[in-house]
């Protein structure tokens, strides 16, 4: 559950990178295999490479042995690598993969460096209030009551409060963990979580017009290669990389199946935006679905940079306010003890 169980996006995006030069440049597969393999910084793929080339060997097609090393491969690299032998444009799909993938790279670590340091201080924020916790329980008493000092109000004091504290804040945030990986590495948990995320304010705008970005330029890819529409759309439902475009496969082709145009089977899903499903309409009627489609992603990927920017902003500043929250609370209640203690001495001293 912890580790994916395919290859890393590092992985896929220099093995696609390294493949898509030496095939290009007229280098048999299995020689092209070897040398990608080696580059590559996943000690899974290497083994995986040697296997891959004994298949070949003996007459499998590389899309055939992908498939055989499944999950290790995910099912969009598979099935774009069969539509590149298939069509013979077997470089451009691995340019275009690793242009993917890369573009995957580069979006993680946007949003992890914009959410590093409000994270980090927000970490330190508990950290100093844990020491707060730790100092005043071993200061003396100063209420009537002769209990140490209660800074949190809930009963935390001294070395086991300060301990206490600190480790809820990390079981809280290994649950979390656990709980996002769960739901990135399963199907049932995208299907389960992303729905959900889709409808919230700003998050949900900056997943929809990425997914709806990797939608589109699947679908162009797929279509322009020669692909039938069925596996071209569940190989772009799941380049989306949402469990809520996932889940809308079967609704999606049950309509284009039943004679409806793709405009009014995307529509029914609900969650294409109005303005993809216009264009993709004028594009049906004058027959340039792939090449609008490839347009669109462009768009779409542009759209969900800034859609990403606005989210940091917005969670960067979720993170500073309740570190800021949780710091003036704290403030409080130690002015709040510190005024019982005045008044208690005003009382004794009457």
């Amino acid at each position: 559950m912890l580790r994916n169980p395919d290859l890393s996006a590092q992985a896929l995006a220099g093995f696609s990178r390294s493949m898509a030069r030496l095939l290009e440049a007229g280098v048999e597969v299995r020689k092209s295999l070897l040398t990608s393999g080696r580059q590559s910084g996943d000690r899974r793929l290497a083994p995986t490479v040697d296997q891959l080339r004994t298949d070949i060997s003996g007459g499998h097609s590389l899309a055939d042995a992908l498939k055989a090393r499944q999950p290790l491969f995910p099912d969009l690299f598979c099935a774009l690598v069969s539509v590149g032998e298939q069509t013979g444009h077997l470089p451009e799909v691995f340019d275009s993969l690793a242009k993917y993938y890369d573009d995957r790279i580069l979006l993680q670590r946007q949003f992890r460096s914009a959410a590093a340091w409000p994270i980090i201080q927000f970490i330190a924020a508990i950290g100093i209030i844990g020491l707060l916790i730790f100092i005043l329980g071993i200061l003396p008493p100063a209420g009537r009551d002769g209990k140490p000092f209660d800074v949190t109000g809930l009963g935390l004091a001294g070395t086991s409060g300060a301990l206490t504290w600190i480790g809820g804040w990390a079981a809280i945030g290994t649950a979390g963990f656990l709980f996002w990986k769960y739901s990135r590495n399963s199907f049932s948990g995208q299907q389960m979580l992303d729905p959900w995320l889709l409808q919230l304010p700003v998050l949900g705008s900056c997943l929809q017009a990425f997914a709806i970005a990797r939608f589109a330029w699947c679908f162009a890819l797929t279509q322009k290669a020669g692909m039938s529409i069925r596996p071209s759309l569940d190989c772009s439902l799941e380049a989306a990389g949402n469990g809520a475009f996932l889940a809308a496969g079967p609704g999606i082709w049950r309509h284009v199946s039943g004679g409806e145009t793709l405009t009014d089977a995307f529509a029914q899903s609900g969650l294409f935006t109005t303005e993809f499903l216009q264009i993709v309409a004028t594009a049906e009627e004058s027959g340039t679905v792939p090449e609008q489609l490839d347009r669109l992603s462009l768009m779409f990927h542009d759209e969900a940079q800034r859609s990403m920017q606005r989210l940091t902003k917005v969670l960067s500043g979720l993170v500073w306010f309740l570190t800021a929250g949780l710091i003036v609370y704290f403030i409080f209640r130690i002015a709040m003890i510190y005024v019982g203690i005045l008044n208690d001495a005003i009382g004794m001293s009457g």
